[in-house]
């Protein structure tokens, strides 16, 4: 007897075959093999393990307790190896594993939650991870392979970052309830010049300052900003304590804010494009099967 028995898969489905069956001959047959070479198998088998499995007569095979006890224990690690087998593959299909996102303020209040809600049906052993992230952030992560694909603002071409458009969506005013333009249906860039602003702040909002400062350049004023908020509930919070007014996405209709008052801004470059970005040089098996179901369902280039 061996102090460590090495044997195969092999030896050891050729006695499994021969226990459940306990006829050698439709054992060998089931398993394409002679009858002397399935008596091989299961010979060096029970060398290995020091133990006889089975009873043989001239008119039945049998098992003995020791075989009773071998076959129990090889059924449940076939399972295992099933088990194994599945995972292994799923996660070289990208059904199973992990993707990390990173987003945005636009693309969380936009059209993210609805893509994630997707994706957990289509593949629901997936593990997501969400992180919060700037778009002038997500560069560099990407770059650095330490997030799988990432929501932010376009324009955007650096070499080697791949980008599908996802949304584009017109900005909108955001007003205190009792501003004399929040009754207007469409607020043009140029009667917001004499307007105290709240933007965000330069840290997490850089790219869309710079966007919402060359539309205020273009009519002819720089915007009077007064105060500045982190987060969109601060910089919706600072609205309806009537402190000012701010530009922000049309995705600003799906949070509630009692004291705001929402109305689309009336000029055709107000628009604010939202990118779903990865590296072009990095891709995991999870990450494929987001981006089809991004091209799925944004096959235009906007949902």
């Amino acid at each position: 007897m061996s102090i460590n028995p090495r044997f195969d898969l092999k030896q050891v489905k050729a006695f499994m075959a021969v226990a459940e069956s306990l006829h050698f001959k439709r054992a060998a047959d089931s398993l394409f093999i002679t009858q002397p070479a399935l008596s091989r198998l299961i010979k060096g088998l029970e060398e290995e393990l020091g133990a006889e499995l089975l009873v043989r007569t001239t008119r039945q095979v049998a098992l003995t307790e020791s075989g009773r006890l071998f076959l129990q224990e090889c059924r449940q690690a076939l399972r295992h190896i099933d088990r194994a087998v599945y995972l292994a593959r799923s996660a070289a299909a990208g059904d199973i594993g992990h993707i990390s996102v990173a987003y945005n303020d636009f693309a969380i209040n936009g059209v993210l939650p609805s893509i994630l809600e997707q994706f957990k049906e289509l593949h629901p052993d997936v593990t997501v991870e969400l992180v919060y992230m700037p778009s002038h952030d997500q560069y560099k992560a990407i770059k650095d392979s330490l997030i799988d694909i990432g929501f932010l603002l376009g324009p955007l071409a650096i070499p080697g970052i791949e980008t599908h458009r996802i949304a584009l969506e017109k900005m909108v005013v955001l007003l205190p309830a009792r501003h004399p333009l929040a009754k207007h249906k469409h607020i043009s860039v140029e009667q917001l010049k004499e307007e105290r602003f709240i933007f965000g702040a330069e840290s997490g909002w850089s790219l869309f300052r710079e966007q919402t400062f060359h539309l205020c350049h273009a009519s002819g004023f720089s915007p009077n900003i007064i105060q500045e908020a982190t987060t969109s509930i601060g910089i919706f919070g600072l609205v309806a304590a009537n402190m000012g007014v701010s530009i922000y996405s049309e995705c600003a209709f799906k949070i509630k804010r009692e004291g705001v008052v929402i109305v689309p801004l009336n000029s055709k470059n107000a628009t604010i494009e939202t990118l779903a970005a990865w590296s072009q040089d990095y891709e995991n098996p999870t990450a494929r099967l987001f981006k089809k179901l991004l091209r799925d369902l944004a096959p235009q280039g906007h949902l």
